[in-house]
């Protein structure tokens, strides 16, 4: 029985930590910021597989932010990337980006 409680727990602890993140909120922000500069937009997303999307996203997008800020064609995203709303966004963004990379299988709806 004790098991059962603590297995019960740990998985409600691990799904929790993933719900706060909403795909639909990823879309909003790849939209808004992203299509400035990365034009072909849901073709964009589907170009790279989730292992990818997963190791630019990691400690909030700072790889990802570092890879941008170091690309003179990016100018535009600086701003966006050196902000405070860059980081609090990054777990939406990121959930969009895994949902529809290469390998899900998943095309996002136009929004």
């Amino acid at each position: 029985m004790i098991k059962f409680l603590l297995i019960l727990i740990s998985l409600t602890v691990l799904s929790l930590s993933t719900a706060d993140a909403a795909i639909y909120k990823g879309q909003r922000v790849f939209i808004k910021k992203c299509l400035k500069c990365h034009e072909s937009g849901q073709n964009f997303v589907a170009k790279y597989k989730m292992k990818q999307w997963k190791k630019w996203m990691k400690k909030k997008g700072k790889p990802l932010a570092e890879l941008h800020l170091k690309n003179k064609k990016a100018k535009k995203s600086w701003k966006y990337f050196k902000s405070r709303k860059y980081v609090k966004k990054s777990k939406h963004l990121k959930q969009f980006l895994i949902e529809y990379a290469k390998d899900s299988g998943n095309v996002p709806a136009c929004n």
